[in-house]
């Protein structure tokens, strides 16, 4: 029996990654000298945005960061709503009594910018944000199954991303692939986690329904 089903944010509840990629060029071009491509800024993808910052600016990073968070602010307004149909996927997940976390690589301060762009604030029932220095979803998965005493089965995560797949599995939970956004990698999804991907959120929600449909 299903209990927890926790959410990615970029690229899974809302098309925000190539506005954060635009962001990153614009805030580290004064410090870089050159227009960062996004191969290099993806590379740093993992970390929040600190620790982006830290690796993209370097001794730099304090004043690239403050120019970070006003362009992040400022182009959110490209994007104020979510993907369509994942707000009422996670409202009927609520109605089931699922609780439903969200489990994201981002900062706490451009979580918050974020939840507040999108009006999101109330939807999650726990936030467990990124870390500077490595990938933390492993960790942040750990300690909910802990925190509500849930079992590897009794969870999943959906998330656009390879590193996704590879948190899940070091936990041994069963990783969802959100493969809806234009950024998500189709070709490394349907490699590595071929049985779990789904290419639009009406797919999901229908898995999703068929997990408390009774025998």
């Amino acid at each position: 029996m299903i209990k927890m089903i926790a959410f990615d944010f970029d690229g899974t509840i809302a098309d925000t990654i190539p506005m954060c990629i635009e962001v990153f060029k614009k805030a580290m071009l004064p410090y870089s000298g050159y227009e960062l491509t996004n191969n290099e800024i993806i590379q740093t993808f993992g970390l929040n945005e600190i620790g982006m910052v830290k690796a993209l600016a370097k001794d730099n990073w304090k004043s690239a960061l403050r120019d970070f968070y006003i362009y992040y602010e400022k182009m959110h307004d490209s994007c104020r709503t979510p993907f369509p149909q994942i707000c009422d996927m996670i409202e009927y997940l609520k109605e089931k009594n699922i609780l439903v976390p969200l489990i994201t690589g981002k900062g706490q301060k451009s979580y918050d910018i974020s939840l507040k762009k999108l009006e999101l604030e109330n939807c999650f029932s726990d936030v467990m944000v990124g870390a500077e220095t490595r990938n933390n979803k492993a960790d942040s998965i750990s300690k909910l199954l802990e925190k509500y005493a849930i079992k590897k089965d009794e969870f999943y995560y959906v998330g656009d991303a390879a590193s996704d797949i590879n948190a899940c599995r070091e936990v041994g939970v069963t990783c969802l692939s959100a493969a809806w956004s234009g950024s998500a990698d189709l070709e490394k999804l349907k490699k590595i986690n071929p049985d779990y991907i789904f290419f639009n959120i009406v797919s999901l929600r229908i898995f999703l329904e068929s997990l408390f449909v009774l025998p």
